[in-house]
């Protein structure tokens, strides 16, 4: 399974030679790190409100909304016209692309969002790569170790489980995938493009691109109005 199969790497992201389309898509949750090792934060940053802690190498590109107070620990880079809201809690190796929405009292660490991405309100994104314009509803959880602590493993779309190598692995969402309020996706959950998982449903497993899930046991077609 590639990578390229949930993602289009955007162009306005400086990581291109980081994030391999050939590779297993959980690979590059791997490369998130090395990736921002390897890039410059000399830049300095933008005008910071008083109530915004920000501590260790952190790159806020131009137009980023900053909000009165929260927490950036990095390395992080933050793309042009993100929007922070209050109470935000960036944790160390995160990437955000260009206008994606890191909202208020929502937690990111070791995260990969491309462009576009929306995750407005109380939820939990680690170990996580969200494709272009993924969003998630208020409250929804990528939950990122089982809870007998064993390795992740990931089913491809034909049902081919893989072992991963790690520990720690959360959601893996193709480009314009969704996830309803309070839905939880456990650990190695795989959306294909523009899959839809409903509200307050806990999710495992795969679900290939324009499939919804509605529970454990139905996953109907529906194809995406763009």
């Amino acid at each position: 399974m590639q990578a390229s199969e949930l993602y289009e790497f955007p162009q306005t992201l400086p990581f291109q030679s980081s994030f391999n389309p050939e590779a297993a898509p959980w690979e590059w949750v791997k490369q998130i790190k090395p990736a921002l090792e390897a890039f410059d934060f000399s830049a300095s940053l933008p005008e910071v409100p008083a109530g915004l802690h920000i501590e260790g190498p952190v790159f806020i590109a131009e137009g980023v909304k900053l909000p009165s107070h929260g927490t950036i620990l990095g390395p992080a880079y933050i793309g042009e016209g993100c929007e922070l809201r209050p109470g935000v809690y960036i944790r160390g190796n995160v990437i955000a692309g260009a206008n994606c929405v890191l909202g208020n009292s929502c937690e990111f660490k070791n995260c990969l969002l491309l462009d576009g991405v929306q995750v407005p309100h109380y939820s939990y994104v680690g170990d996580s790569v969200l494709g272009n314009k993924a969003h998630l509803g208020a409250g929804a959880i990528c939950s990122n170790l089982r809870l007998d602590q064993a390795e992740v493993i990931v089913k491809d779309f034909d049902g081919v489980g893989h072992e991963t190598g790690m520990r720690k692995l959360g959601a893996l969402i193709g480009d314009g995938g969704e996830a309803g309020c309070n839905a939880v996706l456990n650990p190695g959950s795989l959306l294909g493009k523009r899959a839809l998982i409903a509200p307050t449903l806990s999710f495992r497993g795969t679900l290939k691109a324009n499939e919804m899930a509605f529970d454990d046991t139905k996953i109907k077609t529906a194809p995406r109005l763009d």
